[in-house]
């Protein structure tokens, strides 16, 4: 199988308990479960972009502990080339910490693990399949310089680049943004990244706007409920979300980039494609779980003649 679209990144297993609300600082609180859950925001987003008709294979690291062989055997059930997904000896598997509230909101607290040992060379290793690729996707849960590498290899072979800069400390480097195609922060990290406080769907346009000034080719910010907004050097759409009943927000940022992606490399222009993210995103935070909530084609398909 050649992959059209490219995923570099993480996985992580997440360990998930529910409570009524987020626990305050030094506070101790009761959870109503835990769930052991497949996740990592690089697999998150090559399960959603398989899901949602692209072929795509994982570049990532896991540990050589039983979660790794787990993370590992998820992504090829779901039919994703994992030749460049290999583990660490002796090392143990990213994992992440979600608490998830009544109000469907999160806070994460990931343990990169295995992750912080992707590196250049591994993806040099692996050029066939950025050569081959139609779609390359990178995340900032494996280290800056591999997703250097990987931006800078993919501009040079003319692929379309995307960045979902998560986890995010600051701006990014100038020639990080000269390298991508689709920069997709969320409105924190919107802020993080321009400097901007972003609140409103106006302060969100002008973070965009500071990002394409700094050398970003195109901006999507995903703004939850509030919908997405793209900001090019020529044009400025607002997209409302879909409506639906919240359940867990967990992965809903990976399934948009997932989805996006998928929907370029399928042939769809940029508005059809954020669409088409946008209806997969609403659909995971219909369910519970990272993956597990990622919808396939045809409950995308079905939402939108609904």
């Amino acid at each position: 199988m050649q992959a059209n679209v490219v995923v570099v990144g993480s996985l992580n297993m997440d360990l998930v308990t529910r409570t009524q609300r987020l626990p305050q600082p030094g506070e101790t609180l009761f959870g109503d479960a835990l769930q052991t859950v497949h996740g990592g925001k690089g697999a998150n987003q090559a399960v959603a972009a398989a899901r949602l008709g692209a072929r795509v294979a994982m570049l990532g690291r896991v540990g050589s502990d039983a979660y790794g062989a787990q993370l590992r055997a998820g992504l090829l059930d779901e039919q994703i080339e994992c030749s460049g997904v290999c583990s660490v000896p002796g090392g143990v598997s990213g994992v992440a910490l979600i608490v998830v509230d009544a109000h469907s909101q999160n806070t994460i607290v990931v343990v990169p693990g295995a992750n912080a040992a992707l590196t250049p060379g591994d993806i040099e290793s692996c050029d066939a399949m950025l050569q081959g690729a139609e779609v390359i996707v990178c995340q900032l849960e494996v280290p800056y310089d591999t997703v250097a590498h990987t931006l800078k290899r993919g501009r040079a072979l003319n692929k379309t680049v995307i960045l979902n800069p998560a986890p995010v400390n600051g701006p990014l480097p100038s020639q990080w943004l000269e390298a991508i195609d689709y920069l997709i922060p969320n409105e924190s990290e919107a802020q993080a990244l321009s400097g901007v406080v972003v609140d409103s769907l106006a302060s969100a346009q002008r973070a965009a706007f500071k990002l394409i000034e700094a050398g970003a080719r195109n901006v999507i910010v995903t703004l939850g409920a509030k919908g997405a907004l793209f900001v090019s050097g020529q044009k400025v759409v607002h997209f409302a979300a879909p409506s639906v009943e919240a359940v867990d927000a967990t992965a809903a940022g990976d399934t948009f980039v997932g989805a996006f992606s998928a929907a370029l490399a399928q042939g769809k222009n940029e508005d059809q494609a954020i669409r088409f993210a946008q209806i997969a995103a609403a659909l995971s935070v219909t369910r519970p779980g990272a993956q597990p909530s990622i919808p396939g084609l045809a409950d995308v398909s079905a939402f939108a003649q609904s």
